[in-house]
Parts: C-alpha cells; structure tokens; sequence
C-alpha cells in the first residue's frame, strides 16, 4: 500500500460487510452494553406511537363519550369518562418520567461506548504509527498525519453507536406508528405509509457525493492543521521574513475551500428535507380529503382520525430522521474506511520471519557494495564498498546532498539498500530484529529533538532503568553538571516541547547524555556541532569524546579538529565513495576530493583557530 496518505481515498466506504467484521473486535469487549442501549432504543421509538394511540379512546371515551355509560368493577360504579379523564394526565407524567429516564441511559451509554471504542482505535493507531518507518514520515505532513490518526477515529466510532441507536429507536418509531395507523384505519394508512415511502427515496442519491466531500475535507482540513503546526513551530521565520500576510492568506484559502466543500455537500443534502416536507404534505392533504369521507360514512371515528393524523404527523419525524441517521451511518463508513485502510499500512522496514538477535559489534561493519534511492531511478548511493573495525572512528566528509547522512541513515534501517548489504561482523543486518539492532546504536543529531518533560526523562530515554548514580555519572561526562547546577530544579526541570527552553549547546549536552546512558557499542554523530557558537561547540566537543571513547564510531562533521581526531576520513561525493584514509594520506593526493574541500573550507578554520 501507498505511504502518501493524501492519494488514500476511502475505496472501501460502501463494503459495510467488510467494515462491520473489521471493526467487530473493538465493539465485541462492549457487547452487553451496546446490546443492552440497543433494547433501550427500541421503547424510545415506539413511546411516541403510545401517544398516539392513546389519543383514540382520549377523544371517543372522554371528549365525545356518553358520561352515562358506567361499567361495575369489584362492587364498585366506575364512570368511563370521569375515569379516562382523571387517568390520562397521571398517564402522561409517568410516561414523561420514564421516557427521561430511559432517554439519559441511552445518552450515558452511547457516548461511554463511543469514547471506549474511539480510545482502542486510538491506541492501536498510534502503535502504528509508531511503527511505521521514517520514510512514511517524509512523504506525509504532519497534518494530515493528525487529521487520520486522531480525527478519523472519532468519527469512525463515537458516530457508530449513536447512529445505530438512533436507527433502531427510528425504525421502531416507524413501526410502532404505522402499526397505530393500521389500527385506526388501513384505507387510510396505505395513503400515508406510500407517500412516506416516497419522501424518503431521495436519501438514496446523495451517497457517493458525501464520500467524496468526506475525503476532500479530510485532505483541507490536514493542509490547515499542517498550517498551523508550521506557523508555530516556524515562529521566528514567520516573522523574521515578514511572511505573515502568506501565511494568513494561505489559512485564507483552506478555510475558503473547506467552506465551499460543506456548502456543496449542504446544496445536495439541504434539498432533501423541503421535499420530503412537500410530499409528506401532500399525503397529509389526501388523508384530510379520504379520512372526512370515512368520518361522514362512519367508518371512521373522530377518536380514529385524530390519532390517525397524529401518528401521521409524528410519523414525519422519524422518517426523516431515518434520512438523516443513513446520511450520518453513511459519513460514519466513509471515516471507517479511511481508519482501517491505516490499519493495513505494512511498514517497508520490519522484521523478518525468525530475525537474530544482535547482542554486540565484535569485529566489524561492512557496507557491501550498497547502492540506494529514495524514488525510484534516482540513485543517492552508488556500489559503496566501505569496511569499518570495531573500536574505529570514521568521518564522512564532503559536500552537502553528497549522500553522507543517508548513509548512517541504513546503519539503524531508517531505511534499507535498495542493493548489496549492511553487515555486522558478516551478517547482514536485515537478518537482525529491529529492536536488538538499534539498542547498538546511540545517535546525537544537529537537531537533537527534546521531548516535553523534564531534563532527567529526556536523558532517562537512553536507559529507563538507570540509577540516580549513573545519571549524575552521564550528566558530569556531558559536561551537563554546572548547568544544572544553576536551575532551581536541577534535573527536575521542565524543558517544553522540543526543548525550546534550552540553547542549542544545553540541548546538545542533553542528547549527549542521552546516548551515554544508553551506552551503546556504536555512535553516530551527524553535524552534531554544526549549529554551535565556538565556545558551546568546545564544551559540546568534551563532552562527545567522553561519548565516543572505546565505540566504533560515525561522525559527520563540518569542522576540521572533530575529522582530524577520526582514524580514518570517507570522503562521499555525488553518492561515491571518492576517497578513504587519514588526513595525512588524503592530502598526498594531487587534486584529491579530500585536499580541495581542505583548501576551500576546513584550512580557513585551521587559520581561525
């Protein structure tokens, strides 16, 4: 299946079958709730056909009975209209009473289920999502991610039950009040149930322009929260470059967009209810003109035509809920489909069947003639062959695009060759479990992200068991310990998202630290000093040879002492492995890769320093 979830349309919105069985497993833990808010539905419906019914001996026994008319109970004169009279507003409150009290239960019940069957959706999502490979998250904006994984839950779940309460209370509306109809008069109800019938039709029409607005709002709606992530995390390039007034218009045009999507859903929708009212007129006019005729020949009581016309009427509600309730079950499918089709998202890095487990470098890493693309025909690597001891350090140089971070990117499968091999001591590493591969691998970035929480649970993900000892032991090798020292908290202290909190070098010591808890075998370092003034970069650079000491290492690095201190030097250009060796060698080669990007940019550092 495709990562690019913009191109993903609900194929599977009109397979009700197909969604039903696959959301099953969620609704099954809920059954006896779900079946018991579904026997609830059923007196809710058919409450308004009591009304109704109740009206017949209302107006024949009370409005229009003989008060003479007496009927000997147990001894006692019981008079039919007093009696009627006295029972029928009693009647009425107890039936308001119960009718609220059945009308909360099934309110608590559907949003209970609805919020529990949304939370399991949203916890299996997110495992997926956390398990899909970085490649998923280059193609996809954040957005849009959001909108699929949090908003399409909601309305793929919390919609479910209360649509289907809301269907089998409507039905049984319907059939509770067709049944008074047919029991007041059948003449009379054929009239009615036939122009119902036709009011209704025209919910049919309106399906498939409800999925495809369904999905265009979707894909609006992730551009405008892409929109918003990025005014806020760009926040100073906003306004550092004046781009207000783009980004406001680019807001403008989404917000136009998804006004006009709802409008041309409303302009098929709308319609619907004034001609279902027309029609249901129409049947009401004709049982008017037929049920007077029934009344003058007596046929018809006045009892019977007022609760036939009653039923009539509340009858009009229910049928056109029921278009509204299939229109909602219809939305309710379309976001279903959208869930489930994520579900099926197979991440392209995973593990194999029966995959080893990596318990440790002891000789070397061999990248064996790897080439890769990230799109096909676009070659990044090209039959790099490179052999790297354990215990060594490799810089990788050369200019920027060249291929040097895609490289450390295939040693964790961030992402895998497209062809040859990564191995660890002779094993390719697609032979490994994910998990026992990366535990071997500690990262400090240029961009070292900082999660919201505390500086000790940022430093506590190299290793969630470590012991306050062997915090303080990575916190004085990361050079963190004076800093610390400063904040009224200490490790306690809060850092926000991303760790805006902290400068660029506190950050850096911070992922340091990080990765010395985890105290993995092998070390990657990419550009991790590139974004440092010269005093944070002296201090971050202490702070990393304590990091890297007796590791088998991989730094990519602009700044000359950081490649001078490697045992050796990969030089990577327009993604060939151009030259390797040490400084010393690589500068004996006339017009060497090496020896130009010396002259041109690391002998100006050496000058400065």
């Amino acid at each position: 299946m495709e990562y690019r979830l913009k191109n993903t349309v609900s194929k599977d919105a009109f397979r009700y079958g197909y969604l039903l069985n696959k959301i099953y497993p969620y609704i099954r833990p809920f059954w006896g709730r779900i079946i018991i808010n579904l026997i609830i539905a059923i007196p809710l419906g058919l409450l308004d056909g009591v009304v109704a019914f109740s009206l017949k001996p209302y107006m024949d026994l009370v409005i229009n009975g003989n008060p003479s008319v007496t009927y000997t109970i147990l001894g006692h004169d019981v008079q039919v209209q007093s009696s009627f009279a006295a029972i029928i507003p009693i009647a009425i409150i107890l039936f308001a009473a119960f009718q609220g009290i059945l009308k909360y239960v099934s309110h608590y019940l559907t949003d209970w289920l609805g919020q529990r069957i949304s939370n399991s959706l949203k916890v299996d999502l997110f495992k997926k999502l956390t398990s899909l490979d970085p490649q998923f998250y280059d193609v996809n904006s954040s957005g849009l991610v959001l909108t699929r994984f949090l908003s399409d839950p909601d309305a793929a779940s919390k919609n479910i039950i209360s649509n289907l309460q809301t269907f089998i209370s409507t039905a049984f509306g319907i059939v509770g009040l067709v049944a008074v109809l047919l029991y007041n008069s059948w003449q009379l109800a054929i009239v009615g149930v036939t122009v119902m019938g036709l009011a209704i039709t025209p919910v049919t029409f309106i399906r498939k322009k409800i999925k495809q607005v369904s999905n265009a709002s979707m894909v609006v709606g992730g551009n405008m929260t892409t929109n918003f992530n990025e005014t806020f995390a760009g926040n100073k390039i906003v306004a550092a470059y004046n781009l207000q007034n783009d980004q406001n218009k680019k807001f403008e045009h989404q917000i136009h967009q998804q006004f006009d999507l709802a409008m041309s859903l409303t302009k098929r929708v709308g319609w619907m209810s004034p001609i279902m009212y027309f029609i249901c007129s129409i049947g009401i006019a004709l049982v008017f003109w037929y049920g007077t005729h029934l009344i003058l020949t007596g046929v018809l009581t006045a009892g019977s035509m007022m609760s036939f016309v009653t039923s009539l009427l509340l009858l009009y509600k229910p049928v056109k809920n029921l278009g509204n309730t299939l229109t909602g079950l219809q939305g309710t499918f379309v976001a279903m489909g959208r869930v489930f089709e994520l579900f099926d998202l197979v991440p392209y890095i995973h593990d194999k069947e029966n995959a080893l487990e990596l318990d440790g470098l002891h000789r070397d890493i061999y990248f064996n003639n790897i080439s890769f693309e990230y799109e096909p025909e676009i070659p990044v690597l090209k039959n790099i062959n490179l052999r790297v001891n354990k215990n060594e350090t490799l810089a990788l140089v050369g200019n920027s695009g060249g291929g040097k971070s895609t490289i450390v990117s295939l040693i964790p499968r961030f992402y895998d060759v497209t062809k040859g091999s990564v191995e660890f001591d002779g094993v390719d590493i697609r032979n490994y479990t994910l998990k026992s591969l990366r535990n071997q691998i500690s990262f400090v970035f240029q961009d070292n992200y900082l999660f919201s929480g505390t500086i000790k649970d940022n430093i506590l993900m190299g290793n969630e068991h470590a012991t306050d000892e062997q915090i303080q032991k990575v916190v004085q090798m990361a050079h963190l310990d004076e800093f610390i020292a400063t904040l009224d908290k200490g490790l306690d202290t809060y850092v926000g998202e991303r760790g805006t909190t902290l400068s660029g070098g506190q950050r850096q010591r911070v992922a340091i630290a990080r990765a010395m808890l985890k105290d993995a075998p092998i070390v990657i370092l990419d550009e991790a000093t590139s974004a440092l003034d010269n005093q944070s970069e002296a201090i971050v650079q202490k702070a990393l040879d304590n990091l890297i000491r007796n590791k088998t290492v991989f730094v990519i690095a602009h700044r000359l002492s950081t490649i001078k201190n490697a045992d050796r030097i990969a030089v990577i250009n327009e993604g060939e492995l151009a030259e390797l060796g040490t400084h010393e060698e690589l500068m004996q080669i006339n017009n060497g890769k090496y020896k130009h990007l010396y002259e041109m940019q690391f002998k100006k550092q050496e000058e400065i320093c």
